[in-house]
């Protein structure tokens, strides 16, 4: 067994874009680029509509455009965000405890249903998310709070019980395998 730190391993998840135009933005992504929708919808009151975005069957989306007539003050990371995949929940602690000892006060803990994440802010104010896939999917946009103290099981168990009758609830697994299918019958029209 290592006594060596765990050193996560991030790989770019999506990016989050905050924009004036939804509709035309919308288009430009779908038709000029080939995305599709994968959801749509108002998270809470004050934060614009959101409509995620994606070409590959293993990310519910890579691009999630927020509706925003004013551009958001820097810090306001849910909005305006680089977001990094790791692969485990014990990564995702160890991340929160670098934040924690460099004293970054804006991490907010926050689960989607079809992943738990860490949002927070570098020292300039650039919004960023690590986060990591759940075994579940559920319409997004959704959140709720994350309590990383909890054992993995628990967190799971949790998150399961407060999505499973929600929409489009099921394995993350069927929903990659459907988006692929419908991927390939848009390839092929």
């Amino acid at each position: 067994m290592s006594t060596a730190p765990l050193r996560p391993r991030l790989s770019l998840g999506h990016a989050t874009i905050a924009v004036r135009d939804l509709d035309t933005m919308v288009a430009f992504y779908t038709d000029v680029l080939g995305f599709h929708v994968t959801n749509r919808g108002e998270p809470a009151p004050g934060i614009g509509e959101m409509v995620f975005l994606s070409q590959d069957p293993m990310a519910h989306h890579q691009i999630v455009l927020v509706a925003t007539p004013e551009p958001p003050a820097r810090g306001f990371a849910l909005a305006d965000h680089l977001a990094f995949r790791t692969g485990t929940l014990d990564e995702l602690r160890v991340i929160g405890e670098r934040l924690a000892t460099a004293r970054v006060a804006t991490v907010m803990p926050v689960s989607h249903g079809n992943a738990w994440s860490l949002y927070f802010t570098d020292p300039e104010g650039n919004g960023l998310e690590c986060f990591v896939d759940t075994p579940f999917h559920v319409a997004q946009p959704y959140g709720d709070r994350l309590d990383l103290s909890a054992s993995d099981a628990e967190i799971e168990a949790t998150t399961r019980s407060k999505i499973q009758e929600l929409p489009e609830f099921q394995p993350f697994d069927d929903w990659r395998r459907a988006m692929a299918e419908r991927l390939d019958a848009a390839g092929r029209d």
